[in-house]
């Protein structure tokens, strides 16, 4: 099977087309550095040709108010090619809760994309993950000092890349779900928890304060970003993760 993978030189994307090619796929990495502008639509149309799947993985380069204008266009341009180029199944990867928090722009940005994707002319599939370990520093790194991370007591379910990566290329090469898979990590934490976890984990000193105004997650309500009873869990836990990073 020949598939598309769009921002396949990413840190999902760049694994999707390694085990594809490694289970004897035609996986085609489709990324401004392989000539390809989602953008414009420059490159996309030989990117495409002979493609039965795309997988796209791309993401806005920012999370303010041109996130949804950076969906809008990507997608359109994608489900334009994507039909003249004979596609038959268009994959996408999402936030699970993601039609839950309106407060943050780019999760309406994120929902506008699905929509665009539902109500476009091929089959499709929304895979919808939860927050990866590999982005657990990051967030931690929006609200912290030389002394103190602030973190909101906000639900989470984080799940390894690796393990999004494997629910990707599950979907991708099945049929089209036309609907939506949730995918999580097998542990639940609160995210100030998961900071104390984390600082533990690598001996770092500083103390994690709940604060319910901290950071992007602050605006998110209950437990929206926990997922669904239907979700697949992945294998992986956050702790062994953690020594294994190490």
């Amino acid at each position: 099977m020949r598939l598309t993978i769009v921002g396949g030189t990413g840190l999902i994307g760049s694994q999707v087309v390694r085990q594809l090619t490694e289970l004897g796929h035609d996986a085609v990495p489709a990324a401004p550095s392989t000539g390809v502008d989602l953008i414009t639509g420059a490159g996309l149309a030989e990117a495409l040709e002979g493609a039965e799947v795309v997988v796209n993985l791309t993401n806005s380069p920012t999370f303010d108010d041109k996130s949804p204008d950076f969906f809008r266009t990507t997608m359109t341009n994608l489900l334009d090619a994507g039909a003249k180029a004979g596609v038959r199944h268009q994959v996408i990867l999402s936030i699970v809760g993601v039609d839950r928090v309106p407060e943050l722009v780019y999760y309406r940005a994120k929902t506008l994309q699905e929509e665009l994707l539902r109500e476009g002319p091929t089959p499709y599939s929304i895979v919808r993950a939860t927050q990866f370990f590999e982005f657990v520093d990051a967030v931690m790194s929006w609200s912290s000092d030389d002394e103190t991370v602030r973190l909101p007591a906000t639900p989470v379910q984080p799940i390894a890349a690796a393990d999004v990566v494997a629910a990707i290329v599950d979907v991708a090469v099945g049929a089209p779900l036309r609907g939506i898979r949730e995918i999580a990590g097998p542990d639940r934490f609160t995210l100030d928890e998961l900071g104390r976890v984390t600082l533990a984990a690598r001996q770092d000193a500083r103390t994690v304060v709940t604060d319910a105004s901290a950071g992007m997650f602050a605006a998110v309500p209950g437990d929206v970003l926990v997922p669904g009873p239907d979700a697949r869990l992945a294998a992986t836990r956050y702790r062994d993760w953690l020594r294994e990073d190490a």
